[in-house]
Order: structure tokens, then C-alpha cells, then sequence
């Protein structure tokens, strides 16, 4: 799977790029929140990757920010909604757009974007109000008030939990109350581990 392409910015489309590295020329689609941080043409550049393999199909979508690749894939997640539907939806609306949008609940908003009907609208809402919301709490979170490694070996074991099938506000609880319990927990596995444990 190709995680990130560094190269050479060949060709520059409001939806479409093509980077040389290496001397070949990858095709890679993207969002226009993305092609507003590109460079110009002949530039140095770098995309994270979506890697698609279908049967009939090997596709590449570029994105500028891990948070664009992150909601893409969530997005693909819901029932009905393919990686072009996704990637138009993410060009519909911006990032802080989409997020504020599902987890108000905002169908109407939602429905604005080409190829999303009411009911898909009211299904992204349903399916990701609880992800979106714990992505943007992890955005802030942090371990006791503290700060630096702290705060990451947190978000680390909340997003493990999440990952697990915890709600958002259970993941944090279990986690918080793991490190006042266990304060001389210093890794990211060891709080997990006492975490699931609880």
C-alpha cells in the first residue's frame, strides 16, 4: 500500500494531479481543500495516499493533511458511499464544514453536496456523529492538564479504545481514571493494556 508520494508536481487540476517521483507520473485525485495547499507547477510536493485496489481498478487519492485523509475514509465507511463520492464530498464542504456539520446533526447542510440526497445526508450523520465528535475532543485532549508526551500517550490509548468499539466519552473516562489509579504509567501499551483491564 502507498502511504504518502514525494515528488515532483507535474501537473495541477482543481481535483487532479500528477506527481512525478522516481520517473514515473502518479494520477492522484484529491480534494479542493488539498489543491489550495499545493505548490505551483515544477515544484517539490508531498500528498499522503489513500491506496484503492479494486478488482478492475487501482485508484490513488492525495490529500494535504492526515485529518482529509482520515474523515475520506471515514466517509467511505458509510453505507452507499463510494471514494468519489467521498471525495466530492469533501470538496462540497471544508473539513471544519463537514465535521461541524454531522456533529450537529446538520442533514440539511449535509445534503447541499452534488450526489448526497436526504436520506444519505441523515445516514453520515447516524453513522459518524460519535467518530467525528471523538476525532475533534482528541484535538484538544490532554492528560491531567499536562502537556507533551503526556498528552500523546493519552490520545493514543483513547483513539486505541475508540478503535475497539468504546464510545468516545467511555474511552476518556476509562483512560483517565486508569492514569490517576497508575501514575507511573508511561507507555502507550501499558495504559491500554490496564485501560482494558478496568
Amino acid at each position: 500500500m502507498i502511504t504518502f508520494l514525494k515528488g515532483l508536481l507535474v501537473e495541477k487540476q482543481p481535483t487532479r494531479v500528477v506527481v512525478e517521483t522516481g520517473g514515473i507520473g502518479y494520477e492522484i485525485f484529491i480534494p479542493l481543500g488539498s489543491f489550495e495547499r499545493l505548490p505551483a507547477v515544477d515544484r517539490p510536493c508531498m500528498l499522503l495516499i489513500h491506496d484503492h485496489v479494486r478488482e478492475d481498478q487501482h485508484t490513488l487519492y492525495g490529500f494535504s493533511t492526515e485529518a482529509e485523509r482520515r474523515m475520506f475514509i471515514m466517509l467511505m465507511g458509510v453505507s452507499g458511499i463510494g471514494p468519489r463520492l467521498a471525495l466530492s464530498s469533501l470538496s462540497g464542504l471544508s473539513l471544519r464544514e463537514m465535521r461541524r456539520a454531522v456533529v450537529e446533526g446538520d442533514a440539511k447542510r449535509l445534503s447541499m453536496i452534488p450526489g448526497i440526497g436526504k436520506k444519505m445526508a441523515e445516514r453520515i450523520v447516524l453513522e459518524l456523529r460519535d467518530r467525528i465528535g471523538a476525532a475533534d475532543a482528541l484535538e484538544s485532549s490532554s492528560m491531567s492538564g499536562g502537556e507533551g508526551a503526556d498528552t500523546e500517550v493519552f490520545r493514543d490509548a483513547v483513539r486505541a479504545l475508540i478503535s475497539l468499539g468504546y464510545k468516545q466519552a467511555e474511552a476518556r473516562a476509562i483512560v483517565q481514571k486508569t492514569i490517576e489509579a497508575h501514575p507511573e504509567i508511561e507507555t502507550v501499551e501499558d495504559l491500554i493494556r490496564r485501560s482494558l483491564a478496568r
